[in-house]
């Protein structure tokens, strides 16, 4: 599959994601013209153990505050109330 209509976009998505699947990219067309080109999404690796070592050593360096459930709700909650005023329950 090459190309696609669409309004054959709904009839045959599972043919336009088996084609995507395979890596290869498929026109979209729209009254007779050629609109956009519908390519696969690169595959992004998932996080390796090294990766969150590296996490954890950022984590580190920034140094940030350990905030406690109880102050986290009140900032939260600090937010809401700027954000919506009193009327919120």
């Amino acid at each position: 599959m090459n190309y696609i209509t669409a309004t054959s976009l709904r009839t045959k998505s599972r043919e336009l994601i088996e084609t995507l699947k395979q890596g290869e990219s498929v026109s979209l067309i729209y009254r007779s013209k050629v609109v956009a080109e519908i390519t696969p999404k690169k595959e992004s690796k998932p996080l390796t153990k090294t990766d969150i070592k590296k996490l954890q050593k950022l984590a580190e360096e920034f140094n940030l505050p350990k905030l406690s459930y109880k102050e986290r709700e009140r900032r939260y909650r600090k937010h809401l109330m700027e954000k919506y005023g009193q009327s919120l329950s």
